[in-house]
């Protein structure tokens, strides 16, 4: 099989973007993100992006680094909390934004990679995300319809994968991107480790390569977490 290996986030990306492209980048907050990609993007200069992801990263880091650039145009998302610079550029009309349920944006895309056009789901029926969307009632309860979603290019982010693109994810990572890399027109993967083909337990694969177009092994990962407390901790609990 063809080796799919790259060098880095810059040559994986070569000819692939576009002004106004969709792309989903993977991640469950700030865990499991393609870091490399993300930056590869910024350094690309690629304007008016449609950005799909769990969140919409933090001030500095992850999807805000190309926020704060001005790169995006839109974003779709179930989690902006974390997030300044996402708020002041929603409250200033220079950012759209499309909020979505995290279990119906999960689905939506997993139904875009399975190439499923829509389904219905009772989650957001009666409130603002049913606003102009189809209803219908079955067994006596109303459910909305939402429609899938698919991008011109998928980001993810594996713990390792061999150059023929089967990828294996560890813990948490293991949320959006394996939905998100069968619903890329195109999907760059990026790895902590890539090896050889054919020295991955098959049983462990959790993307198969038929998937990925583009591989790489990545160079340097923060893996910051958004927030280690929710609350200020008690002089009890720091004794």
């Amino acid at each position: 099989m063809a080796d799919k290996s790259r060098s880095n986030a810059s040559e994986a990306l070569a000819g692939l973007l576009f002004d106004g492209m969709t792309v989903m980048a993977g991640g469950f907050g700030l865990c499991g993100i393609p870091e490399n990609l993300i930056s590869a993007i910024r350094l690309a200069g690629t304007r008016d992006l449609t950005i799909i992801s769990n969140t919409g990263g933090v001030d500095g880091f992850g999807i805000g680094v190309l926020l704060d650039s001005g790169q995006v145009r839109k974003m779709v998302a179930s989690y902006v909390g974390e997030n300044d610079l996402f708020e002041s550029l929603y409250l200033a009309g220079k950012l759209e934004v499309e909020f979505v349920p995290q279990g119906t944006l999960a689905e939506r895309i997993r139904a875009g990679g399975a190439g499923i056009p829509a389904f219905f789901t009772r989650t957001g029926v009666g409130t603002l995300v049913a606003e102009g969307k189809e209803t219908r009632d079955f067994d006596g309860e109303t459910y909305l319809m939402e429609m899938a979603l698919k991008a011109d290019l998928s980001m993810v982010k594996a713990w390792k994968g061999d150059r023929d693109g089967n990828l294996v994810y560890r813990k948490t990572s293991r949320n959006f991107n394996p939905m998100m890399a069968a619903a890329g027109q195109v999907c760059v993967s990026e790895v902590e480790h890539l090896v050889e083909t054919g020295t991955l337990d098959k049983d462990m694969i959790h993307t198969p390569g038929i998937y990925v177009s583009r591989i790489f092994q990545g160079e340097i990962y923060e893996k910051r977490i958004e927030r280690l407390t929710t609350r200020p901790r008690s002089e009890k609990a720091d004794a």
